[in-house]
């Protein structure tokens, strides 16, 4: 089982976040974070990067339930998108498949709520 999920999708790259961003909305995520990697590249590093932007999604809900399953489950919030242009103008959507994340774990009540996750994010990517 791979730790992320992947859609290859076409269209507008920045069209596509905002369209992402509605689709986590939709299922009361919210982006608490936003990293530009290829603006910080530049800015950070004077080097050229491809468009790779990663969007660190929120369910405040989720994340008080995971709290109280599993305190240091922290480490693996939130749930990060990234939404990247490979050189051949192609765009790739890939999120976290917190289902592999925590199965290291053992913890079965956490097991199940992540599978759920899992399935928004699928969910997520499936309509794009």
């Amino acid at each position: 089982m791979e730790y992320y999920l992947t859609k290859k999708v076409s269209g507008d790259f920045d069209e596509l976040i905002e369209k992402i961003i509605e689709l986590l909305a939709e299922h009361g995520f919210g982006i608490i974070t936003r990293i530009d990697v290829d603006q910080t590249f530049k800015a950070k590093l004077d080097v050229d990067f491809r468009r790779y932007k990663i969007l660190g999604a929120c369910n405040p809900r989720f994340a008080h339930e995971a709290l109280l399953k599993e305190d240091k489950i922290g480490v693996m919030l939130p749930c990060n998108v990234i939404i990247q242009e490979h050189e051949d103008g192609s765009i790739e959507v890939s999120s976290i498949n917190p289902a592999n994340s925590v199965g290291m774990l053992n913890n079965p009540d956490l097991m199940n709520f992540a599978e759920h996750v899992r399935n928004i994010m699928q969910d997520v990517l499936n309509k794009l």
